[in-house]
């Protein structure tokens, strides 16, 4: 089987398309947005983190003719049931606003005592538009959410993402001790190795 030499990335989310890069540079693999294919987002319909990747990898390849990567991820927490979950991005409505995500969630948290949240987050990778067996990895990372945020790094939730083991939000870490661990971090951690190992 031919080694995997360029694949697109089934997101225009400028964090995550850094984040993903970085991770993948090892790897001599040339990254691409699905942008510059011109591909526009496609709806995340569905309840399953799983679900939402497999629909944005097969978009993007479908549109740019290329192996496909899509991660569909999200901030869940303990008291509200998993939410917001699958509908992290657009918590507060449309358009997306971490800003207002962030608000809704300190509201809703403003009477619990819980305050255990993980992000989440599943990896699909796509040889093409109708792979039969793509391969899907995972990662989580957990914390708990703060009422004030700290930092400026980082995007979406993670200046309210607390770090007990390290004292610090996720938006306090470095872009590299940030992937080391994130569950982002984790998932295409997994994912190097059966790429390295050849298994694509």
């Amino acid at each position: 089987m031919d080694p995997l030499k360029q694949l697109v990335i089934a997101s225009n989310n400028q964090g995550k398309l850094r984040e993903i890069s970085a991770l993948l540079e090892p790897l001599t693999i040339t990254v691409v947005p699905q942008s510059d294919f011109d591909v526009s987002e496609v709806d995340e319909p569905y309840g399953t983190f799983v679900e939402n990747a497999l629909t944005k990898a097969r978009h993007a390849s479908r549109c740019s003719g290329l192996p496909a990567l899509a991660d569909d991820s999200g901030i869940c927490v303990q008291a509200l049931n998993g939410a917001p979950g699958v509908n992290s991005a657009r918590y507060a409505g449309e358009p997306k606003s971490d800003a207002r995500n962030n608000q809704k969630l300190i509201e809703a948290l403003k009477q619990q005592t819980d305050r255990r949240a993980y992000y989440y987050c599943v990896i699909v990778l796509l040889r093409h538009a109708d792979d039969p067996q793509p391969i899907i990895v995972d990662g989580s990372w957990h914390g708990e959410i703060i009422d004030q945020p700290r930092g400026e790094g980082g995007f979406g939730y993670d200046p309210y993402f607390y770090l007990p083991e390290l004292g610090k939000t996720s938006a306090e870490l470095t872009a590299e001790q940030k992937n080391k661990i994130s569950h982002r971090g984790r998932a295409l951690a997994e994912l190097v190795e059966i790429l390295r190992a050849g298994k694509f």
